[in-house]
């Protein structure tokens, strides 16, 4: 068989990311005889060199061969387990493949798949075809034998339909990967808590253990001291570069600059700054949290400093909210190389003007500037809570245009990702609002969205992305095993609550006592 070689990152790769690569596995059996077997692999391998070169897949794609017997099948797979490279698998049946030959295999994988209903030729050659032509070209039905296994294993999968040249087949097959990509990031992922959640605060809370089960990541406390020591150990060389980095990249206010009145808070940032990033990298953690209530030896919140690590990738939840911090690395992770931004974000206050409700969304500090709308500011102003000193942030607005919201909650019985299409908007200028924000309008509308939002149980954080569409958020749900709750334009509330009420009763019986 012939192996290509994984396609590079198109750009800046979050930290730690875990490298990836998709198996294209094609079905056939020995019945056709050898010379068919040699078109069926000639023919797999130029679909799988074209899914690897377009720009649509962002990982590259391996010709894995023609599968024809169980022991190969099962072999595979547990190659496929086994591999830190393998994000998924494709399949395609060129020709009939017996179904049962894949049960063992297929019983086996841990790895997601996905089903691509394909054939070779795009248009049939009418004048030509014969038998032979007809028992080579046979996905027709190949494809349906090895649908129905999938459906009576109860096995989850994403089935494209078209041909492989299909702009839109690679574009559905792109959205997988990233999502197949993200789920693979978070397996074996490390989240640092700094400290606990914030007091009394539900939503934050959340069964560790049974994410870990479910996502693959593990989430453990680390102390603040232990953030403190490493900060100590910031020269203040390394801060003066990391200074001239701000000078460089952003617009800085007056008072922050060399020799004025406030130069010392920026610098007391970067040192931050500086030791948080090390103390995550050589940690080999893909996200944090941190909690205002819980700052002993930090001089401040970290503010730029946890924009700019979300910025190269990192996850992040305020107040210890991991489950978000994870789900904000997972969609940095699927929107990589698309352009675009990603961040934490929260829902903070309404607009309810008649006729142009509006959400003011921000947070304390902590929104990431890849979202950003134009050259950010790096500004100093009071917190109002924690008791520490004024720390800097970057203040911006996110840029306009089609954007979501998902949030990540546990139910105590297993977990929902809820979806929320928004439209990113324009708004007044915010003179007094010291913090970076956005201003959008959610689909259906305000009223709808927001009591949708509230009967799944939506959290008041969630990741916020200008890049992603609910397609990728749904086939990460789809991966994850878990219940997925879109609020788009097509939303209805009576038809949502009795969605959510068969969905109890559904999980209730497919997950059980291992939820």
């Amino acid at each position: 068989m012939t192996t290509l070689t994984a396609s590079t990152p198109r750009a800046h790769a979050p930290a730690h990311l875990a490298p990836a690569e998709l198996w294209f596995v094609c079905g056939s059996q020995h019945l056709y005889g050898p010379e068919t077997l040699e078109h069926v692999a000639r023919n797999a391998e130029e679909i799988a060199r074209g899914l690897h070169a377009s720009d649509s897949v962002p990982v590259g794609v391996v010709f894995k061969g023609v599968m024809t017997t169980s022991a190969d099948i099962r072999a595979l797979c547990l190659q496929a387990n086994a591999d830190p490279r393998c994000a998924g698998l494709v399949l395609w049946m060129h020709t009939f493949s017996p179904a049962k030959m894949w049960i063992g295999g297929l019983s086996a994988l841990t790895k997601p798949i996905a089903h691509l209903h394909t054939q070779h030729g795009r248009d049939l050659p009418w004048a030509d075809i014969d038998m032979d032509f007809m028992n080579l070209h046979q996905a027709a039905h190949g494809d349906r034998e090895a649908g129905f296994l999938h459906t009576r294993m109860r096995l989850e999968r994403k089935v494209i339909v078209g041909h492989w040249t299909d702009p839109e087949v690679q574009a559905r097959l792109g959205v997988w990967a990233r999502a197949a990509w993200a789920w693979h990031d978070l397996q074996g992922a490390k989240i640092a808590r700094f400290g606990d959640n914030m007091r009394n605060v539900a939503v934050t809370e959340g069964d560790k253990v049974a994410a870990e089960m479910r996502f693959g990541f593990a989430t453990n406390a680390h102390a603040v001291g232990d953030l403190v020591e490493r900060v100590n150990l910031v020269t203040n060389a390394d801060v003066d570069a990391l200074i001239q980095t701000y000078l460089d990249e952003y617009d800085v206010a007056p008072d922050l600059l060399p020799g004025a009145d406030r130069h010392a808070s920026l610098r007391d940032a970067a040192r931050i700054e500086l030791g948080l990033r090390a103390f995550l990298d050589e940690g080999g953690f893909v996200g944090f949290t941190d909690n205002f209530e819980d700052l002993h030896g930090l001089k401040q919140l970290p503010g730029i400093a946890t924009q700019r690590l979300m910025n190269d990738g990192y996850g992040f939840g305020g107040e210890g909210d991991w489950k978000t911090a994870a789900l904000v690395r997972a969609m940095k992770v699927m929107a990589h190389g698309l352009g675009g931004g990603t961040s934490f974000m929260e829902d903070y206050t309404y607009h309810l003007e008649p006729g142009r409700h509006q959400v003011l969304g921000a947070h304390m500090l902590e929104i990431c500037p890849s979202i950003a709308h134009g050259k950010p500011r790096v500004e100093v102003h009071p917190l109002g809570i924690g008791g520490k000193d004024d720390p800097v942030r970057l203040v911006f607005d996110a840029r306009p245009g089609a954007a979501l919201n998902a949030s990540l909650v546990d139910l105590g019985g297993r977990f929902r990702l809820i979806v929320n299409t928004v439209q990113s908007v324009e708004h007044p200028d915010l003179p007094n609002l010291p913090v970076a924000r956005a201003v959008w309008e959610p689909q259906p509308d305000f009223k709808t969205a927001c009591a949708a939002w509230i009967y799944a149980g939506g959290a008041h954080h969630t990741g916020y992305s200008d890049v992603l569409t609910p397609e990728h958020l749904e086939d990460f749900a789809a991966i994850a095993g878990i219940e997925l709750v879109t609020i788009d334009e097509g939303t209805n509330l009576r038809d949502l609550r009795q969605s959510l009420r068969l969905s109890d009763l559904y999980y209730a019986l497919a997950q059980g006592l291992r939820a």
